[in-house]
């Protein structure tokens, strides 16, 4: 018996070439010839069973291939023995319900080369050369190019990076950039997908009404949108079964078109036109470039769509680059310019055999709108099953989950299309729609690639910059073409975000936003550690120490009206350090919620703690990243003795780390809630405290919730004997200097307690703020704590009142300078 070279190499190698070609021609019913010849060397082997089972791929039953056999010991030869398995394999059914995979011709490039050569290049090639000349013709079509190859290099990336589900480039939109974003292409997109049914329809409508000109366009376009529709719901299959013929029938018209010649002059004479400008004439010829994302909808079916994809696609592109060159040269030499301005059939008079023209126009026309009715209705399914529209539109019928409610809305939206108006109305909306999704599509992939985080992994990969230069080319052709209705485009596609962000819906799937935001803040707390902090770009970052928060709801609205969207603000909850982890996150979770019915936006931090005081400290110390740490903690008071050192310790550990301390008292209930009424603001010796004082009184006032409904009062103590005159007109020269509209006060103290005075003039006031004194240096926090109970006794009976400690390395006075 001959020996095996390579052992199980050569097994592996027979292998490998009998599965591929198996795997490629068994769909198609053909035995490949080369087994043939491969079966001398496997007759040398007893093979067991014989060869015959090996090209069972034939009959749609299972059969055994090489890689199910087991290798036997023999005295004198090999024999091999099918191994069968335990259970029987699942069988891979592809999204269109049946077991075929396609490859790069028949799954990418025939859909894809059908709905780029099509009624643009046999309608209005003509016009286009006519209206802007052979040079300006070869920049639309390169721009046009320019921005498709983009587009597909996008796509192709974005493909192969996930699993492509029903309704393409939203299904790419939405479970990148997110469901909002999606929501506001997806609708545009479907718009566009109907209104291209109409496009197709009136560009056959239209060589017919040619051969006939009494008939209807609008007539003609009705009848037949209502046979391809009921074909479309009777054989889904029918357009990939009759693609091939169609694909053979444009190459024959294209070369019957080559082989033309010169067309006989017009029987009289041709008016002079007026030329269209060459955005115009770009918005008309745009859509002649669209037809990649055909491909996508057959994604699920490909054999390899990391492969299949980007050739097909960008093979699609380059073909059609090629031919929309040679057209317009040939025209050009063959037609003088007001006939091609004229006769939208040109290309039929040049043509060697003209009903070949007009056979390629129908089967091309034809086709695409058949496969868009069919595309069209799946992409409104898929928004309907995502809640996007009213789920009843998602509703599907039969074995092949048609959808057929989805069908007839796509069908109404083509007929107000057809009874709209001709191939000139409907290209330029069709333009506009495709720029808009071809731009986010483009946005999607730059931005992922610009990220490039672990769960981007394309098996195409593509450089971020060809992404963003495919974006801003989409953007700018769209102004260029109408700003006006690019504005307003943009504008609906933002009204559809907001609205469907206002529903407060969620996906279920995560998102391209995350990891952008992710890379703003990665980017900005890196440069922010580069720069020392400045006065005049001082914004309030909050550690509030709100523990529950409706038990101290009046920390949250204090601290909220303070930022209110200038600054950060952190909730934080201290909780027994043997709380379980789910508990903590359902803790986090429920503030978080809490939080957002009351479009309060924070960030909340729940941590475990044996001592709340403990932990309030290491909070307190630990707590931020890199510059972005909390410059300002705000807490409420606590009237308990035995909590005193403990409280002070917090003090006193703000003091080190140099945090500014807000400490509030609040004796009436809700009393800070309601922002309205006066703000009183101490001015003291220490000049940082009122400072900061001001700058905090100055924030409440210009919050949404205080508004309008509050004033500043400065005021500060004179003692007999000093010139009250001179400490008021003081006070009004810091209010002058530093624009804040307030009103200045001296208050003379004449006997008692100081805090008797203030606690008469701040009787009226909705809030006081009011200096406290630093630890001194190696004070204890038992020492500061006799500071603290007596500061609490002798401002018993206060307004709600906050204690303001400055210990930040920044002048505040400078700010209002």
């Amino acid at each position: 018996m001959p020996a095996l070279p390579g052992g199980l190499r050569r097994l592996e190698s027979l292998h490998s070439i009998f599965s591929v070609q198996a795997r490629c021609l068994r769909s198609q019913g053909i035995l490949p010839f080369s087994a043939l010849l491969l079966l001398p060397s496997l007759a040398t082997y007893r093979i067991v069973p014989t060869f015959l089972p090996l090209f069972r791929f034939l009959s749609p039953t299972p059969c055994y291939h090489l890689s199910s056999m087991r290798l036997l010991p023999s005295k004198k030869r090999l024999r091999f023995r099918p191994r069968l398995p335990r259970r029987r394999r699942r069988r891979n059914i592809s999204a269109s319900g049946t077991g075929n995979r396609f490859g790069t011709f028949q799954g990418v490039y025939t859909p894809s080369i059908l709905t780029i050569l099509g009624v643009i290049m046999y309608l209005r090639f003509g016009w286009v050369l006519g209206h802007v000349g052979l040079a300006r013709t070869f920049l639309i079509v390169t721009i046009s190019t320019a921005i498709t190859f983009f587009t597909a290099l996008s796509i192709s990336a974005v493909a192969t990076n996930m699993r492509v589900g029903a309704g393409g480039a939203y299904y790419i939109i939405s479970r990148s950039l997110g469901l909002e974003i999606g929501a506001a292409v997806g609708l545009p997109l479907f718009l566009a997908q109907a209104l291209g049914i109409s496009f197709y329809i009136a560009g056959f409508s239209e060589s017919l009404v040619s051969l006939n000109p009494s008939w209807s366009p609008q007539l003609v376009g009705i009848l037949t949108l209502l046979v391809l529709t009921a074909l479309a719901l009777k054989s889904a299959d029918l357009t990939l079964k009759t693609q091939y013929f169609i694909l053979g029938v444009i190459a024959l018209s294209l070369l019957s078109f080559f082989l033309g010649s010169t067309p006989p002059p017009p029987d009289t004479p041709l008016p002079v036109p007026e030329r269209a400008h060459f955005w115009k004439v770009f918005a008309v010829f745009f859509p002649a470039v669209t037809g990649i994302e055909a491909g996508l909808a057959l994604s699920g079916d490909l054999e390899k769509p990391e492969r299949s994809l980007p050739r097909g696609t960008l093979a699609a592109v380059a073909t059609g680059y090629l031919v929309y060159l040679a057209i317009p040269v040939w025209l050009s030499i063959k037609v003088h310019d007001k006939a091609l301005l004229f006769d939208p059939l040109v290309m039929r008079r040049v043509a060697r055999w003209g009903d070949l023209i007009l056979l390629g126009l129908w089967g091309a026309s034809l086709s695409s709108a058949v496969g868009t009715i069919l595309g069209a209705p799946r992409t409104l399914q898929a928004l309907a099953r995502d809640g996007i529209v009213p789920r009843v539109f998602g509703k599907a019928s039969g074995p092949k989950d048609e959808p057929r409610l989805a069908t007839a809305v796509t069908f109404l939206v083509a007929l107000g299309g057809i009874l709209a108006g001709g191939i000139n109305f409907i290209a330029p909306v069709l333009s506009m729609f495709f720029l808009t999704s071809y731009g986010l599509v483009n946005t999607s992939a730059a931005f992922e690639g610009l990220i490039a985080g672990p769960a981007w992994r394309p098996q195409f990969r593509v450089p971020w910059y060809f992404s963003a230069a495919g974006a801003a080319g989409c953007l700018a052709v769209m102004l260029m073409i109408n700003s006006g209705a690019t504005i307003i485009a943009l504008s609906v596609t933002t009204a559809i975000y907001l609205w469907i962000q206002r529903r407060q819906m969620r996906a279920a799937w995560g998102d391209l936003r995350y990891g952008i935001l992710s890379l703003v803040a990665r980017y900005s707390i890196y440069k922010l550690a580069q720069r020392p902090p400045d006065e005049k770009t001082w914004r309030p970052h909050l550690l509030v120490l709100s523990g529950s928060p409706t038990s101290r709801w009046y920390l949250i609205a204090l601290a909220d009206a303070i930022t209110h969207g200038k600054g950060f603000s952190t909730f934080a909850t201290l909780v027994p350090e043997n709380t379980s982890a789910d508990r903590l996150t359902n803790i986090k979770t429920s503030i978080e919620e809490f939080l957002s019915k009351r479009n309060v936006p924070a960030l909340v931090k729940v941590l475990p703690a044996d001592n709340i005081m403990t932990g309030a400290v290491n909070l307190v110390r630990n707590y931020g990243i890199g510059p972005l740490v909390p410059n300002t903690i705000i807490l409420g008071e606590t009237e308990e003795p035995e909590h005193f050192t403990a409280f002070s310790r917090i003090v006193c550990s703000a003091h080190q780390l140099r945090r500014n301390l807000i400490i509030v008292r609040e004796p009436t209930a809700d009393r800070l809630v309601h922002g309205h009424g006066r703000i009183h603001v101490w001015w003291g010796r220490k000049k940082n405290n009122a400072g900061l004082m001001v700058t905090l009184a100055y924030l409440l006032m210009t919050s949404p919730e205080w508004e309008g409904k509050t004033s500043l009062e400065l005021k500060t103590v004179v003692r007999e004997g000093e010139d009250i005159e001179e400490a008021r007109l003081n006070l009004e020269e810091v209010i002058a200097a530093a624009r804040v509209p307030g009103t200045a006060e001296a208050v003379l103290h004449t006997s008692g307690d100081v805090f008797q005075t203030i606690r008469e003039a701040s009787s009226p006031a909705r809030i006081v703020f009011l200096g406290m004194r630093e630890p001194m240096e190696n004070e204890t926090p038992e020492s500061y704590s006799r500071y603290y109970a007596s500061l609490l006794e002798k401002t018993s009976g206060f307004p709600p009142t906050a204690f303001v400690l400055a210990t930040e390395a920044i002048d505040f006075t400078r700010i209002f300078r």
